[in-house]
């Protein structure tokens, strides 16, 4: 089990290279907007993560109420 968990967080700290780029590509396409434009891109990108973080916190949610009764 902890080779399981060493390797999923081993995985997922390299991963952050690749998607690294992204940021800046964001940060350069708002540069160039107006403040409203901006505002909206922003927007986006909250409504974008907001799925996957409701689906990470209900997981951890239900998973730290299991452990908690054991």
């Amino acid at each position: 089990m902890k080779r399981f968990v060493f390797a999923g967080l081993l995985l997922i700290m390299l991963s952050g290279a690749a998607y690294g780029q992204g940021c800046s590509v964001c940060t350069k396409a708002a540069a160039g907007m107006d403040d409203k434009s901006a505002k909206g891109l922003n927007g986006g990108i909250v409504y974008l993560a907001f799925l996957p973080l409701i689906f990470m916190g209900t997981v951890g949610f239900l998973w730290w109420k299991q452990n908690r009764s054991a």
